[in-house]
């Protein structure tokens, strides 16, 4: 176990520094990788009101397709539980003139829960591919994103931007990402997880979620067809300024139609029979053992880096501790503005201990030292942290007695007691859309 809870009370610069040091592939610039000292983002509450407070949701439903439109840019919060689903979802309603303004913008938060709750019904199955692909693809794929992508060195003025934009800044807008995706699969012929593990790498809001069943979205492996787009898609919603100044402008590959596209990419063979998809959720977490923990330890976790986790703010009294565990280091290689977002929330949450090590040795540890008797953490569908606190909840014959464990849940977004399938988000929204739109009733 290592102590870092000294990066909390650094400046930015010295923040990127030591954990450069901490963490020596973060900073690796191999890949165009971020000057920290400019990253746009800021981590904490604080960033993350005054973009709550700037939304439109009016506007949002109007350009949100538009790179340059009114999207909210709420993913980073929304990812380390900062902001939460449902506060956004009021904020949203109370700046809307009338509450179906406010239907896209919550329709998109809803997404979000769709692959949460996907996320927690099949666990590590994320990685593979959910359902066979709607298509199949003329050529093998290519395991690893190729080098001249990752230096920005294709060509495509649009493709290598988005590179440059992922690498400097840690975002892009959504449809940046599915354009970048679409590409990288379908006409390099990439793996998909090859993909979707490079842009956890760099996300600021990565998040397993929202990322991986994404790709597989775009792939095909999760949705009724895979997702193309051609020059006249990309031009229409950059206002072309990618499209103007590119050196393969009047010989693109993409300036054709969808139909020519598709027939380059894919077998001739046609979409290919599947059965249709069912996902069962993931039951509820039982409510534990509050009752029986009297001196509770909080675990702060990647779901809920901040001082508004249900955990955190049950007991405001309690001791905090983050764990930065190896394996998700080594499974996930976050980047050095990944790290230092994550930093920036949790230097807002009053006493939390930034530990490094395995959590199923430091927290017992840590509860033992503060004198607690139970563990208590947000709601995460992470199959990593519930293995971990199923595993701190058993003990350990003869070194380490059972702790109890109990899960908080974060305010209601939707009402999900009547899904029974997870296999396609429209039936999902038909099922929970109404209940979404509903305010959070007053305490």
């Amino acid at each position: 176990m290592r102590d870092l809870s000294r990066l909390l009370s650094l400046s930015m610069t010295d923040r990127a520094a030591a954990l450069t040091l901490e963490f020596p592939g973060c900073g690796d610039t191999a890949e165009g990788g971020a000057d920290a000292s400019t990253s746009p983002w800021e981590g904490g509450r604080a960033a993350a009101l005054a973009h709550l407070a700037a939304i439109d949701p009016a506007a949002y439903a109007r350009t949100r397709n538009h790179v340059a439109g009114s999207v909210t840019r709420l993913s980073p919060w929304l990812r380390h539980g900062v902001l939460s689903l449902a506060e956004v979802r009021d904020a949203a309603l109370a700046r809307a003139q009338r509450p179906e303004d406010a239907a896209k913008l919550i329709s998109e938060l809803g997404w979000r829960d769709y692959w949460q709750q996907v996320y927690a019904a099949v666990g590590s199955r994320i990685h593979q591919p959910l359902e066979s692909p709607a298509q199949r693809h003329r050529v093998p794929a290519v395991e690893e994103v190729p080098a001249d992508v990752l230096a920005a060195g294709t060509g495509l003025q649009c493709i290598d931007a988005f590179v440059q934009k992922l690498h400097r800044t840690g975002w892009l807008h959504n449809h940046e990402r599915m354009w970048l995706a679409s590409w990288l699969v379908h006409v390099r012929g990439v793996r998909w997880q090859a993909g979707a593990d490079w842009f956890l790498s760099h996300l600021i809001d990565g998040d397993p979620a929202s990322n991986h069943l994404s790709w597989q979205w775009v792939a095909g492996t999760f949705s009724a067809k895979p997702y193309l787009f051609n020059r006249e898609n990309l031009e229409t919603f950059t206002s072309g300024v990618h499209c103007q100044p590119c050196g393969l402008r009047g010989h693109c590959p993409l300036d054709v139609s969808y139909e020519e596209l598709a027939s380059r990419c894919f077998a001739a063979d046609g979409p290919t029979e599947r059965p249709p998809l069912r996902i069962k959720p993931q039951a509820a977490t039982p409510a534990g053992q509050t009752a029986a923990i009297h001196r509770p330890l909080v675990w702060i976790t990647l779901d809920s880096a901040a001082a508004t986790s249900p955990a955190a703010l049950a007991y405001p009294e309690a001791p905090r501790v983050f764990v930065i565990d190896p394996e998700w280091l080594a499974a996930e290689r976050p980047s050095l503005n990944r790290l230092l977002f994550l930093v920036a929330c949790l230097a807002d949450v009053p006493g939390v201990e930034v530990l490094l090590g395995d959590p199923r040795e430091i927290l017992p540890g840590r509860a033992r030292a503060h004198g607690c008797d139970g563990l208590v953490l947000a709601e995460t569908p992470c199959p990593r942290i519930r293995q971990a606190a199923a595993t701190i909840q058993a003990g350990k014959a003869g070194t380490e007695p059972p702790l109890p464990v109990t899960f908080l849940p974060w305010p209601r977004f939707c009402d999900r007691s009547g899904v029974k399938d997870l296999g396609r988000f429209s039936r999902y929204w038909q099922q929970v859309g109404t209940s979404a739109m509903q305010p959070t009733p007053a305490a």
